[in-house]
């Protein structure tokens, strides 16, 4: 992503608001880095419901309500899967929009996939849509542009038509 996540975070904060939209989070590879990065933008309480980090498939399950189907047969690193947790985190928070993150970020591959790949999502009342990325780097880096790609992924629904004017 070319631009700071910070800016990015910054419009979302400003544009959820406007919109009178609220966003969750739902957290794998991120691990909250995504929520992290919303709360410190100031505002931010206007908008932001809350996260779960789910790195784990149990909790994926439990508390997001993904399948346990679906993780078994296609792993915690999948398209379906981040588009689960995404409608999860709407249902779990009581918010308007769900993003997610679920990737490998290293240093080995996982669940058959390599290094760098990362399915984010995004959720709200008319559907989820997720997003498949193949970012390079070490570990934090990987982390950073994933969770800088789930901002831009919020950013381009709230700028849709998709989600009813709330003013």
């Amino acid at each position: 992503m070319s631009r700071p996540a910070a800016e990015t975070a910054a419009d979302v904060v400003a544009l959820a608001i406007d919109r009178g939209v609220t966003v969750a989070t739902a957290e794998s590879l991120t691990a909250g880095l995504v929520a992290a990065i919303l709360a410190n933008t100031p505002g931010a309480s206007g908008m932001l419901q809350g996260g779960v980090v789910a790195y784990q498939n149990s909790v994926k399950a439990a508390v997001l309500g993904v399948p346990e189907a679906l993780l078994a047969e296609a792993g915690s690193v999948d398209a379906e899967v981040a588009r689960a947790m995404a409608e999860g985190a709407r249902k779990a928070c009581g918010a308007d929009v769900g993003v997610s993150t679920t990737g490998v970020a290293g240093p080995d591959a996982h669940d058959g996939k390599d290094v760098g790949t990362v399915f984010i999502a995004v959720a709200s009342g008319q559907g989820s849509e997720a997003f498949g990325y193949a970012f390079s780097g070490g570990r934090a880096e990987i982390r950073e542009q994933a969770a800088a790609a789930a901002l831009e992924s919020v950013l381009g629904l709230l700028r849709s038509t998709e989600l009813p004017q709330v003013k």
